[in-house]
């Protein structure tokens, strides 16, 4: 992972191949192209929490290298839209949850300026949200408006198989062999969203590398139980 204009570290396994896609084909599609340097000024992703959009622009972070640069604003929100300054230098910018700064004047106003900023240099912006821009709680009807233009993509829950598949994707993606019966285990075991199932497999994936240990359902439930 490459270091970003920030000092924000990306983490090791938000890349596209850990990432099930799973009705959400379309989206990563476009985030696969867009990071490749690809046509367009961005899009809006939206959806539930724990769905998956931190990780997608953190991929597109990967991919992109230094032309991008990636602004969780659940961490700089305190740091001021001044942040936000110079960023139109890069190809490309990803805002990770844009609603927690939605009606404050100041930043809606810096957002409207970098918006114009990134049209004019031909650079590209993608946003992730928990709705769809009209739904945001922008008040500067103009900045809503360029919102609204950009391509817009609800991300979609996962069922419970594509879970077990996400589960299984993650696991391989660090070394691992995740059975189908130790996977559903851990959905009836924890709490079912993949924030939660992923910090579990973190877990598990340290406790197996220190014991040597498969990861099946005795071992599972030993390392849960002790927790």
């Amino acid at each position: 992972m490459s270091q970003l204009a920030l000092p924000l570290q990306l983490a090791d396994h938000a890349v596209f191949a850990s990432f099930l896609d799973n009705g959400n084909e379309s989206l990563v599609a476009t985030l696969r192209a867009i990071s490749a340097g690809g046509d367009g000024h961005g899009c809006w992703l939206w959806g539930a929490p724990s769905t998956g959009k931190t990780h997608l622009l953190q991929a597109v972070c990967d991919v992109a290298g230094d032309r991008a640069a990636y602004l969780p604003l659940s961490m700089l929100v305190d740091a001021g839209p001044k942040i936000l300054e110079g960023l139109a230098n890069r190809e490309l910018i990803c805002i990770d949850d844009i609603d927690l700064v939605a009606g404050r004047s100041e930043w809606e106003t810096a957002l409207f300026d970098l918006f114009n900023q990134v049209v004019d240099a031909d650079s590209q912006l993608i946003v992730s949200a928990g709705s769809a821009p009209r739904e945001c709680a922008i008040k500067l009807a103009d900045l809503q408006s360029r919102f609204a233009k950009l391509p817009v993509f609800q991300m979609r829950v996962l069922g419970e198989d594509d879970r077990v598949r996400a589960l299984q994707l993650r696991s391989r993606h660090r070394g691992l062999d995740l059975p189908d019966d130790t996977a559903r285990y851990l959905l009836k075991r924890s709490r079912r969203d993949m924030a939660s199932l992923y910090g579990v497999l973190d877990r598990l994936d340290r406790e197996a590398l220190r014991a040597k240990r498969r990861l099946t359902i005795p071992f599972v439930r030993e390392v849960l139980e002790g927790s």
